[in-house]
């Protein structure tokens, strides 16, 4: 049996400029190249789902603000998915790092309001269903009105017997806003955060 020939003049060791050239033509390549095109794709079309003036805080070029608002105008079905993909190459152009850290911001203020009025309903459900829980509350805010508190309790449970709209209700929300709110505006960052935490 004859060996096999080989090509003596090519050295078979590892080269990185050469296998940075073979990964470059691997299928990998185009799917992550797909996937970061769909990427600014999606980010285009999440800066479509923002209100003007929070689309106006990021300092886009103003081609990009331009098809922006324009997306809001197109209702015809292929024109929206043109104008979806017009969006994602202009997004190829620009650096998209801050605008993501901005939405991010965005996202974890919004976040952070609704856990806050989530943890007032629990509390004031718990005035209302409790006999603990409003003297719980006052310890961590000894500024509030607690007469005008427990009276709306009284009134709150009044209404919930006797199946009327729940009026009382709405005003200790209120006034559980204003006391925690109150709080948090008199406290450095590190007291927000743990005002927001009492809540929970």
């Amino acid at each position: 049996m004859k060996p096999k020939k080989t090509n003596t003049g090519t050295d078979f060791s590892y080269d990185a400029n050469l296998a940075s050239k073979l990964n470059a033509d691997e299928p990998i390549s185009k799917t992550q190249l797909k996937a970061e095109a769909d990427d600014q794709q999606t980010l285009g079309v999440r800066l479509t789902e923002l209100p003007k003036d929070k689309l106006l805080k990021l300092d886009l070029p103003d081609a990009v603000v331009t098809a922006v608002l324009d997306s809001k105008k197109i209702t015809a079905n292929g024109a929206i998915r043109r104008h979806k993909q017009y969006l994602g190459r202009l997004m190829r152009d620009i650096d998209n790092a801050p605008i993501l850290e901005q939405l991010a911001r965005w996202d974890g203020k919004h976040s952070a309001e609704n856990a806050y009025f989530h943890g007032l309903e629990r509390w004031r459900d718990r005035i209302i269903n409790e006999a603990s829980a409003l003297s719980e509350f006052i310890a961590l805010y000894p500024l509030t009105d607690i007469q005008q508190l427990r009276t709306l309790a009284r009134n709150a449970q009044k209404e919930l017997a006797a199946s009327k709209p729940p009026k009382s209700s709405r005003e200790i929300f209120k006034l559980l806003r204003e006391v925690t709110q109150g709080s948090q505006e008199n406290s450095d960052a590190d007291d927000d955060d743990q005002a927001t935490n009492n809540l929970s």
